[in-house]
C-alpha cells in the first residue's frame, strides 16, 4: 500500500479538500463531497460505489481503517498530517479516514406517495437526523428549499449516517408549488392542526416541517391541505424539528404497514 505524503497547506490538492469540507457552493459546483469515517465509507460503498479518493491521517489510523485502507488499495491514497487532517473532519475528534466521492443523484419516483418537505432547516446535524428518520420510516424522497442548509456538508452527512445514499433528495426546490403538484394530501406541521393520530396516513401523504424557531411560512401553511399537530402530555409546548419529523414519519409507516397487514 502507497501513499502520497502531504505536509503543506500550499498543497493545491489540499486546497480543493478545504473547499469542499468548508463550502456548499464547491460542493455543487463539482459535485463532489467529503465522506468522514469508516461507517458513511462502507455504506457509500455498498448503496453508490468507489470513492474517489481516500484522506488519512499520520499515525492514526485504527484497525478499522487499516483494514479499509487494504480493502480499497486500488483507490489513490494521500496522507496528510494530524493537524491538516482536522481542518478537513467536521468532528472534534477525527476518525482517522476521509473519501472524496461524487454526489449521487437519486431521482424521487413520479408516483412517489410518501413524501417529506422542508423548509429553511439551517442546522446540519438536524438536517441529517431527519434526513434518517425519513430513510428509515420509507419516504420515498424529500424537498427542500433553498433556504436549507446543505445535504452533502459533512455535519449532515455524518448526521444522516448513510441516508443520503439510499433517499432520493431535491435541494432550492420551490415548496410551494411542490405542494401544488403533490397528488395528495399534505400536511403542514404547527401548533394548532388536527391531531396527528386522528388522520387517516395510509393514503398519499406529504408532511411539510418548518424551521427551527421559526416554524413554517403562511405560504405553506396555506398551500397544505391540513394543519397537523402532535398531541403532547407534558408541560412543553413543542418538540424540537428532527423529533417531530421522526414522530410524523413513523406514524405514517405505522398506519401504512398496519393497512398491508
Amino acid at each position: 500500500m502507497t501513499f502520497k505524503h502531504i505536509t503543506s497547506r500550499d498543497n493545491s490538492l489540499f486546497k480543493q479538500l478545504k473547499r469542499l469540507a468548508d463550502n456548499a457552493r464547491e460542493r455543487r459546483k463539482s459535485n463532489e463531497t467529503l465522506l468522514d469515517g469508516a461507517h458513511l465509507l462502507n455504506a457509500y460503498i455498498e448503496h453508490i460505489g468507489m470513492p474517489k479518493l481516500l484522506i488519512t491521517a499520520e499515525g492514526e489510523s485504527t484497525n478499522e481503517v487499516i483494514g479499509l485502507l487494504q480493502h480499497l488499495e486500488d483507490i489513490p491514497t494521500v496522507m496528510f498530517t494530524t493537524l491538516m487532517f482536522a481542518e478537513l473532519s467536521p468532528v472534534a475528534t477525527p476518525s482517522g479516514i476521509l473519501a472524496l466521492v461524487d454526489i449521487p443523484q437519486l431521482e424521487i419516483p413520479e408516483q412517489a406517495d410518501f413524501v417529506l418537505m422542508l423548509e429553511d432547516i439551517q442546522d446540519p446535524g438536524n438536517l441529517g437526523s431527519m434526513l434518517r428518520s425519513a430513510a428509515a420510516a420509507g419516504v420515498q424522497g424529500v424537498y427542500l428549499s433553498p433556504g436549507c442548509t446543505d445535504a452533502w456538508s459533512p455535519k449532515a452527512l455524518r448526521g444522516g449516517q448513510g441516508a443520503q445514499f439510499v433517499l432520493p433528495l431535491v435541494e432550492r426546490a420551490p415548496l410551494v408549488e411542490t405542494v401544488q403538484a403533490f397528488d395528495g394530501q399534505v400536511l403542514a406541521t404547527t401548533l394548532q392542526g388536527e391531531s396527528l393520530y386522528e388522520l387517516d396516513l395510509k393514503q398519499p401523504t406529504a408532511f411539510i416541517i418548518g424551521n427551527e424557531g421559526a416554524g413554517l411560512g403562511q405560504a405553506l401553511v396555506a398551500a397544505a391541505s391540513h394543519e397537523v399537530r402532535i398531541p403532547m402530555a407534558g408541560q412543553v409546548e413543542s418538540l424540537n424539528a428532527a423529533a417531530a419529523t421522526a414522530v410524523c414519519l413513523f406514524e405514517a409507516s405505522r398506519q401504512k404497514a398496519k393497512s398491508q397487514a
